[in-house]
């Protein structure tokens, strides 16, 4: 079997390891930099606090394998509340999760702040937190991607982007076309326009997402997610990585480069929520897609043609499963993870000409 694979990202990368490692014969194409799409510009986090049972099944399985490549580096991840329904929701999800047999739990503040002395807790209503979670850093994924999927005989392209003649036939820039016997398009925004040219429509639209890096701090943070002001943060670099600020945008416009309004707020609401004022080191902005409900695009749209997209920012988390889970199924073997991903993630449940805001916002005009 040979297999064509349009996207160096992770997942890409874990889809053409998996397929080589299991003897089929795999040629990957990116167009730039392996990793210089949302890979790369990921905040990394990593958990398993899903309520949902097939969410919560792929990120126990990313996070393994995380671990067995050694790229998993241990950081509790917490989410709390300011706002009464938000607290009643973050303990509902807590007791589903439990169920699951993951491995959660809902702390006090008052623990939260013992824990954790830099975090401010005044005002919280409910906290909660994961502790099997962790962190990665985005670029060392895509090299121990990379490394692993050519050792084990993929070839990799860099700085070719390609078109698709048909759905298994992968166009070059010089004209040479190569026809294999599936293909896998993984090219984040760029997926919904390869599969245009072919008809086949996608439910997808893309969002820009920025993020900050501080300066190095001295307190010890767990990852955390304020699901009242909708921010979050990690350790990173030994400074802390701090992100919000996302709005729809068109894919081929878009500003990479921070926006200074958001360095000032994020940096202001970060002050408030702990003890910390470090300046800020560097900030970055990147492209994420969206589907309607929010669950990928996985699976096949075409004869031989398939897709994975949709992350809504949990890509990098979740390549390991996903891409793995996708290596299954063009191989025809049973899955890993057992949990109805086909019905979950199928790419064709939607008819793809839906309009859409991919951040949920029922106030956009579409």
């Amino acid at each position: 079997m040979h297999v064509g694979i349009v996207g160096g990202g992770a997942v890409g990368l874990t889809v053409a390891g998996d397929l080589a490692e299991r003897g089929s014969a795999v040629t990957l194409y990116e167009r730039d930099r392996l990793g210089s799409g949302a890979s790369g510009r990921a905040a990394g986090i990593c958990y398993d606090a899903f309520a949902d049972p097939t969410d919560a099944a792929v990120a126990t399985r990313a996070l393994e394998r995380y671990r067995e490549w050694g790229l998993l580096s241990p950081c509790p991840y917490v989410w709390v509340a300011r706002e009464a329904q938000d607290a009643r929701a973050v303990r509902e999800q807590v007791a589903e999760m439990r169920a699951l047999g993951l491995d959660v739990e809902e702390i006090t503040p008052e623990a939260l702040g013992e824990r954790y002395p830099a975090v401010e807790t005044g005002g919280l209503a409910a906290c909660a937190v994961a502790n099997d979670a962790g962190t990665v850093a985005p670029d060392a994924v895509v090299d121990h991607l990379a490394d692993r999927a050519r050792a084990v005989g993929a070839t990799v392209y860099t700085g070719t982007p390609v078109s698709l003649a048909d759905p298994t036939t992968v166009a070059m820039p010089d004209g040479r076309e190569t026809t294999f016997d599936a293909v896998v398009v993984a090219a984040g925004p760029a997926t919904k326009p390869l599969l245009a040219a072919l008809d086949i429509p996608l439910a997808l639209e893309t969002y820009r997402a920025q993020v900050l890096v501080t300066e190095p701090v001295a307190a010890a943070l767990p990852s955390l997610y304020d699901a009242s002001r909708e921010f979050y943060w990690r350790p990173r670099d030994g400074g802390i990585l701090v992100g919000d600020g996302a709005h729809a945008v068109d894919p081929a416009e878009w500003d990479p480069a921070a926006d200074p309004e958001f360095v000032q707020s994020t940096r202001e609401r970060f002050r408030g929520a702990t003890a910390l004022d470090p300046a800020v080191g560097r900030s970055w902005a990147g492209l994420c897609t969206a589907t309607p409900d929010r669950d990928p695009l996985v699976g096949q749209v075409a004869d031989g043609c398939w897709v994975a997209t949709g992350w809504q920012g949990h890509g990098l988390m979740r390549a390991p499963a996903l891409g793995e889970y996708l290596a299954e199924q063009l191989r025809g073997t049973t899955s890993t993870i057992d949990a109805p991903l086909a019905e979950q993630f199928d790419p064709t449940r939607f008819d793809g000409d839906e309009r859409f805001h991919p951040l949920g916002d029922p106030t956009a005009d579409w």
